[in-house]
C-alpha cells in the first residue's frame, strides 16, 4: 500500500519514469527498515515543490544515527545491510537525523523537466 501511495503522490507532484521506480524503492527499503529494526513504530511524510519530491521516512526507536548513511558498500559476503547503500544509490540526496522523537532517512528526488534525462545515442 506504501509503495503505491508513494507512487500516486509523487508522480502527481511530477516525477516520472526510472526516477520515479527509484524513489518508491528507496522507500519501500527505509520502510522495511522500520519494520525490521524499530517493530514497526513510525511514519512517512512527503512533500515536494517545484524541483523535488521528497519523502521522509520516520522510526521511533532512534538506531539510525547520521554517519549510518554514509556506510559503504556491504558488499557481497553479508546477508543484509545494504538498505542504506541502495538508498544512495536510488536517490539524488539521502540523509538520516536523530532527535529524542527517533530517526529519520530523508530521501529526496529531483524532478526533471519533460524531455530531460540521459541521451539514449548519438543522433543520426
Amino acid at each position: 500500500m506504501l509503495r503505491g501511495q508513494v507512487n500516486d503522490y509523487a508522480a502527481r507532484a511530477g516525477l516520472a519514469g526510472v526516477r520515479l521506480q527509484d524513489l518508491v524503492l528507496a522507500v519501500n527499503e527505509a520502510a522495511a527498515n522500520v519494520l525490521d529494526h524499530a517493530h514497526g513504530e513510525g511514519h512517512v511524510e512527503a512533500w515536494h515543490d517545484d524541483g523535488s519530491v521528497t519523502v521522509e521516512v520516520h522510526d521511533r526507536l532512534g538506531r539510525l544515527v547520521p554517519a549510518h548513511a554514509d556506510a559503504g558498500n556491504p558488499g557481497v559476503t553479508t546477508l543484509r545491510g545494504r538498505g542504506l547503500w541502495l538508498m544512495r544509490q536510488l536517490c539524488d540526496e539521502v540523509r538520516i537525523t536523530r532527535n529524542a522523537d527517533g530517526s529519520a532517512v530523508l530521501l529526496r528526488q529531483a524532478i526533471e523537466p519533460a524531455g530531460a534525462g540521459r541521451p539514449l545515442g548519438p543522433a543520426t
